[in-house]
């Protein structure tokens, strides 16, 4: 069996505890306005064109985006770094792109990274079947679970999609005792007003339990701009700038009162 994946980050350090290799699976059901990862939200293998400047001379060739990989070559991939986890309390995190939109392919590397007696991590935004979260949670460490709005048209104005199946999944996973850190994105001007992120304060209020062990408020930044002209593809942040420091320290203090531990960054 094998997965698209279009980017591999080793010594991942913002992708769940320790130091972790990062498995970017390609296919997203969103398209979030601020996605940073654009080249992952097509499920096939595109073409881009990449403009290599030496001097004044400037260099044209055509890349591929996106590499079949079996369930073997991640677990090779991730048994080198073996001894970073090992002493830091890493593994491997499958991100995306939506990992669960290769639902099998997914399950499948769970499964031989726990065997292998790594620690797994999945990234999500939640859209996906719940069936899908039930056959992967045996396998799954932890969770790092987006929550972007609570309002559903808003949502669906910025993500293209409902957030009802969002909200209902992370509701799963809770009470089905997975561990699970909710990952709040603070984007200047969509959800950063305090109305919007207190909502989003009082739903995880709501669901406080042992298992639910973090939040993290992850600041807008502009990483990914550059990769939409790259694509072709429009860039509707325009020239939006990243969340101040001081902003940010507001919204932690906003949630501070939650009985987890609350944290700015990955």
């Amino acid at each position: 069996m094998k997965g698209l994946i279009f980017s591999i980050k080793k010594y991942a350090i913002h992708d769940g505890p320790g130091i972790r290799v990062t498995f970017f699976l390609k296919g997203c059901p969103l398209n979030c306005w601020w996605c940073h990862n654009p080249e992952g939200i097509s499920p096939e293998v595109t073409e881009v064109e990449r403009v290599d400047r030496i001097g004044e001379k400037e260099f044209r060739r055509m890349e591929k985006v996106g590499k079949q990989y079996s369930v073997d070559d991640l677990v090779e991939v991730a048994a080198k770094e073996r001894v970073f986890f090992e002493h830091s309390g890493g593994g491997v995190t499958f991100s995306g792109g939506e990992p669960l939109m290769q639902y099998r392919f997914l399950k499948a590397a769970l499964s031989a990274m726990r065997e292998a007696g790594i620690h797994t991590v999945v990234d999500t935004s939640g859209m996906a079947s719940e069936n899908h979260f039930r056959d992967i949670l045996p396998y799954t460490s932890l969770f790092l679970y987006d929550i972007k709005f609570m309002n559903e048209e808003k949502h669906r104005k910025y993500t293209g999609v409902s957030n009802s199946q969002i909200i209902g999944n992370f509701r799963y996973l809770i009470g089905e005792g997975a561990r699970v850190i909710a990952r709040i994105p603070v984007i200047p001007g969509i959800n950063d007003d305090d109305s919007e992120l207190i909502d989003i304060r009082e739903f995880i209020a709501e669901h406080m339990a042992p298992n639910l062990i973090g939040v993290d408020l992850l600041p807008f930044h502009r990483i990914g701009s550059s990769k939409y002209r790259r694509f072709g593809m429009e860039y509707r942040m325009g020239d939006v700038g990243q969340v101040s420091s001081e902003r940010m320290e507001d919204i932690s203090d906003l949630f501070a009162g939650l009985e987890v531990k609350v944290k700015v960054g990955g």
